[in-house]
């Protein structure tokens, strides 16, 4: 009876090994493409007041944090806690959005459209404009 249990232990762990196996093949023939080597790229900072703070920067980065973390040589500053799907961004140039208060969050865009992924995964290409906006849920 005994090795009954140890074969469908084996069985199972072979079956989890299996899975993650297959669902990391998936991400690596899905992740977001990046662009290496030297870009220019904008970043604008939209505050709860409307008001526009602008970093033009020349980054190897190839995801947006990377742009971020080069956009603070001209004063650019954020922070925010690690989670299951990277960084969540709370603040921006001192400016905290605090979403279980008011619905208020950091909105993510590039070239006008909602960015598809976190900042830590977010591919950066040569001539991109990201805005990152003040909003407050509905």
């Amino acid at each position: 009876m005994e090795k009954k249990q140890n074969k469908k232990v084996i069985l199972g762990v072979v079956a989890f090994i299996a899975v993650v196996a297959i669902l990391g093949a998936v991400y690596y023939f899905t992740r977001p493409e990046t662009q290496k080597g030297a870009k220019e790229v904008a970043i604008t900072v939209v505050s709860e007041e409307g008001k526009k703070t602008e970093y033009e920067i020349h980054t190897d980065a190839e995801y947006l944090q990377g742009a971020m973390d080069d956009a603070k040589e001209e004063g650019l500053t954020y922070s925010g806690t690690e989670g299951d799907y990277g960084l969540m961004v709370d603040t921006v140039n001192g400016e905290k959005a605090v979403y279980e208060d008011d619905g208020a969050y950091w909105a993510f865009t590039v070239n006008g459209e909602y960015c598809n992924y976190g900042v830590s995964e977010q591919p950066v290409a040569d001539g991109d404009k990201f805005e990152i906006i003040y909003t407050i849920g509905e």
